[in-house]
């Protein structure tokens, strides 16, 4: 279906619907725009007053027209265009570009006529880019077609870019020479109400002319095929993103760990993150961004050699490669003799390489070629400050003429000088980036080093265990019944060890005998929690008490809690005690599941314990995972260093916490409407090294919960066959 595309992105003759005589409306620029750029197709002017328009015959409908048509580019009134979508299918056009406003961007009315044109282009057999965009762009030297209204004329490049917003991207079209970038490709998607985001990236998929995706995205309209499309492609060419809308929405309703710490955007970043499209946060960034790889190809490494004028700003990109995580390349034996052979004696050729302030532009040209050879070396960054009457442009120029001769290795340019020349910049050729600061530069290995990474990781695997799914549907019928959306504390442990995650030893007593019966079974020190219908934080009421070390001390524990609950009113909730096994352990880490209302449900893991909503040392993915997902989270928190078994502790079993995540992801998996659900603390066992899940919440949709498990019939039994 993708490929139908051709017929909006490479057609042989475009109608424009509404093209006008009349200055500076759309219906005028599209026409301008096109001639202007010279579309190498048939261009078709529809008005119903017909006459001639720029310089072209009018036709009074689209039926009028005598050739065949690819693409429609409809310009008319909101009221005009179903109409105009049957007399486009009468002709047998297959493609449609629809500029005009006035539909769900408008409230109920604009949504309803929304609905109906896309029931038309689904029915008709169509593509439709729109409606309420500006418009489509492909620079192709077979095809030059500026269909949209920007201002300026579009610049030739490798960039294949897809904005939600028209004026974004028209404002973004006027400022392509002043960045030094050019687009092959450009689709302002509006609506959406059929071609989105996704349906591009498909498209592009296989297109030699596009080397590298940019997205500006509001909202993404189906992440589980965004994620299936972007993690196949992003392998193959680089996808960046600017997502806009980052508030975290929503966060603050849930009554989970996991759920209070999540919210829309860590969801959208996680779904990029798995993906591996690579999200910038600024406009800036992401053209910065764009120029590295519109100019650089894919490093084999992440070793940096920076070779430099002055000594000042080579430290500080020394600084900077460093905070990235990137290595400072050890220049080989050989390449330093060569270097010597001509640098003078002050310059230094360790790297940074500091060729000294009266380096010539020759000596420039000659370190570059010498480093770019060395074996050791995968990207090199080359700093100038204007010194001894040096012209900024010409070194420029030099290193771009060695650059054109070794185009396998990423070489960034870090210009400290004025403005003008950047501006000068945009008149040549450039076959590699600019940039005022070493940081931006370090910026920029960085992202080519995150695609390296990318393209290496393994695709991943996801497991599927052998699980007890029966017991934990017979767990959430039970609650269904008493009309519990919150699981017991009891219930939530029942439902980890089903799926065989590993859980403390334990049993639940409703009375003081089997109390004591279950601590002397278990072995002290125990823990008694308290678990209960309607209280589901435990410590506001000292529900919890650790550490019993005697039959003695938990008759009397057991006893104050009683008393407690009775004086606040709570006795009558209370399901039983749980008395379980006493795992003594330091690192205390949490692991949950929150449900995004758009993305599903997201996975955390992290810093656990008192610490997670203070510390917030957490990391999120989209559920499901994969093996190498879940090693990620685990690697990606900074508490790794705990894990690892820091100060003399017992290393945690890492394979068998990311069982955890993986049997956890699993579970969410097969009760899609499982809200929340956390365990905290995952206790990490000093003898064991185990993560333990000591306690564990969960909570459900209860009306899909229902559904799913075929008891809404309301009639509040479990063993249910009324088929109401």
């Amino acid at each position: 279906m993708s490929s139908n595309l051709d017929k909006i992105m490479k057609p042989k003759s475009i109608a424009v619907v509404g093209a006008s005589t009349k200055e500076h409306t759309i219906g005028s620029d599209i026409m301008k725009r096109l001639q202007e750029y010279k579309f190498n197709g048939k261009i078709y002017p529809v008005n119903p007053k017909g006459g001639i328009i720029e310089g072209l015959q009018a036709y009074t409908s689209v039926g009028e027209i005598p050739g065949e048509v690819d693409l429609a580019i409809i310009v008319v009134n909101a009221k005009f265009v179903l109409d105009t979508i049957d007399q486009c299918h009468a002709k047998g056009i297959k493609g449609l570009c629809i500029i005009t406003a006035g539909f769900k961007e408008t409230g109920k009315e604009g949504a309803e006529a929304e609905k109906a044109l896309l029931a038309k282009v689904r029915e008709y057999g169509m593509r439709c880019v729109g409606p309420n965009c500006l418009g489509v762009v492909n620079t192709h030297p077979d095809i030059r077609m500026d269909g949209c209204f920007a201002e300026s004329l579009p610049e030739r490049g490798n960039i294949g870019f897809v904005s939600q917003s028209g004026a974004l991207g028209g404002g973004i079209l006027n400022i392509l020479k002043d960045l030094n970038l050019g687009f092959a490709q450009f689709i302002s998607i509006g609506n959406q109400a059929d071609v989105n985001a996704e349906t591009a990236i498909e498209y592009w998929e296989n297109e030699e002319d596009v080397e590298q995706i940019l997205l500006y995205m509001e909202s993404i309209q189906n992440p589980a095929n965004f994620r299936q499309l972007a993690s196949r492609i992003s392998k193959k060419k680089p996808i960046l993103a600017l997502k806009a809308g980052r508030s975290a929405a929503g966060a603050s309703a849930a009554s989970s760990h996991t759920g209070s710490l999540a919210g829309a955007d860590k969801a959208a970043n996680a779904l990029l993150q798995q993906s591996g499209v690579i999200r910038e946060y600024s406009l800036k960034n992401l053209f910065s961004t764009a120029k590295v790889f519109a100019n650089c190809p894919i490093p084999k490494g992440d070793r940096v050699a920076i070779i430099t004028n002055s000594g000042g700003p080579g430290i500080m990109a020394t600084d900077a490669v460093c905070e990235y995580g990137m290595q400072m390349a050890q220049i080989t034996d050989a390449t330093k003799d060569k270097l010597r052979s001509f640098l003078p004696s002050a310059a230094s050729v360790k790297n940074p390489i500091d060729m000294i302030a009266s380096a010539p532009i020759e000596h420039y040209k000659q370190t570059l070629e010498t480093v770019i050879a060395d074996e050791n070396v995968d990207m090199i960054m080359v700093i100038y400050l204007p010194f001894l009457g040096l012209k900024d442009i010409d070194v420029a120029k030099a290193v771009m003429e060695i650059k054109a001769q070794h185009p396998e290795k990423p070489v960034i340019g870090v210009f400290m000088t004025k403005s003008e020349f950047f501006t000068a910049l945009s008149d040549l050729n450039v076959n590699m980036p600019f940039f005022m600061y070493a940081e931006e530069a370090a910026d920029g290995f960085n992202r080519l080093n995150q695609q390296r990474k990318w393209m290496e990781r393994p695709e991943g695997k996801m497991p599927c265990f052998d699980v007890d799914r029966a017991k934990v549907e017979n767990i959430i019928k039970n609650s269904l019944a008493e009309g519990r959306a919150q699981l017991t504390t009891l219930e939530s442990i029942d439902v980890l060890q089903a799926y065989g995650i590993r859980a403390c030893k334990y049993g639940l007593a409703t009375n003081e005998d089997e109390v004591v019966e279950l601590g002397n079974s278990i072995g002290y020190p125990v823990v008694m929690k308290m678990t209960s219908k309607t209280t589901s934080h435990k410590t506001d009421v000292g529900g919890v008490v650790v550490n019993i070390k005697s039959e003695e001390q938990l008759r009397k524990e057991y006893k104050g809690l009683l008393e407690r609950l009775e004086a606040k009113g709570l006795l009558e909730g209370l399901e039983g005690v749980i008395i379980q096994e006493m795992v003594k352990g330091s690192r205390e880490m949490v692991c949950g599941i929150a449900t995004d209302p758009q993305y599903g449900p997201m996975m955390m893991f992290g810093l656990g314990g008192v610490f997670v909503e203070v510390m917030k040392d957490v990391t999120f993915r989209i559920a499901p995972l994969t093996d190498v997902d879940a090693e990620e989270m685990i690697k990606s928190v900074k508490a790794y260093k705990l894990l690892e078994g820091a100060r003399g502790t017992k290393p945690a079993q890492m394979d068998q916490i990311k069982e955890t995540l993986l049997r956890l992801s699993q579970l969410v998996s097969d009760f899609k409407f499982i809200d929340e659900l956390d365990i905290n603390p995952l206790l990490i066992s000093e003898a064991t090294g185990e993560g333990i899940a000591v306690d564990g919440r969960i909570k459900v949709r209860m009306e899909e919960a229902k559904e799913a498990l075929g008891c809404s019939c309301g009639c509040g039994s479990v063993a249910c066959s009324c088929g109401k």
